[in-house]
């Protein structure tokens, strides 16, 4: 995991009750209790070749610009970085796709903060590779009012060096659990972005960054806020 380590020593503060980790938490419990267990250590093995992978070295880092891109919301209009950086800081929440349960828990939990992040003169945008219906169904799924944007081939999410290739052994389990990535992502790469965080102060450098190969971890919107707060 990467993380700004001024925001770090906070996290502890905002992962109670009530946190968006309290939830995950008891996501993965629910999961233990219902999945075999050869079937969670195949899980586990998995987690641990990505981690071991070095894959989470080559993300952007604090102080690092990222390239500009131009990708389309769940209305099909063009959504552009820089443009967006005109009007103030930019969060960017990169997540693997409305299938994925523990995803699904932190867009709500981020749209449950808009107010709080647009309070800051912030524009929150989420990444997923997902095709432009798909996404179009996440927005809708969960009432989203902020941007939901497809990257199809995960071509920004390479460029923040988020790409990460599912391990072979999880593709017969994830289409049992019903995720079928190639309907979703219109291709059958099986790549995915790492469950990632960025905000991006109005020059477009990255002032904090979130990045971590295991999925069932993201950062507390509480910590989007504070670092928000602190840009002022």
């Amino acid at each position: 995991m990467q993380m700004d380590p001024h925001n770090q020593n906070h996290l502890s503060a905002h992962a109670g009750k009530g946190s968006l980790q309290a939830e995950l938490n008891e996501m993965i419990r629910k999961f233990t209790r219902e999945v075999p267990d050869e079937v969670q250590s195949v899980m586990r093995n998995a987690l641990k070749a990505m981690a071991d992978s070095g894959v989470a070295e080559e993300c952007l880092r604090i102080g690092m610009r990222p390239l500009d891109f131009t990708l389309n919301n769940q209305y099909g209009k063009p959504v552009n970085l820089e443009q967006t950086l005109q009007r103030g800081p930019v969060v960017i929440s990169f997540f693997r796709g409305m299938w994925c349960p523990y995803c699904s828990l932190e867009l709500q939990a981020l749209q449950q903060a808009l107010s709080a992040i647009n309070a800051s003169d912030a524009t929150l945008l989420a990444i997923s590779p997902q095709t432009p219906e798909q996404t179009h169904d996440t927005a809708q799924k969960f009432n989203l009012s902020f941007d939901v944007l497809s990257d199809a081939g995960n071509n920004v999410a390479a460029s923040f060096g988020l790409v990460l290739s599912l391990p072979e052994m999880l593709h017969p389990i994830y289409t049992n659990f019903g995720f079928d990535l190639p309907s979703h992502n219109g291709d059958d790469s099986y790549e995915l972005p790492m469950a990632a965080t960025y905000v991006l102060d109005r020059n477009g450098l990255i002032r904090l960054a979130f990045t971590d190969t295991d999925y069932t971890k993201r950062l507390e919107p509480a910590e989007i806020i504070a670092c928000l707060r602190s840009l002022y």
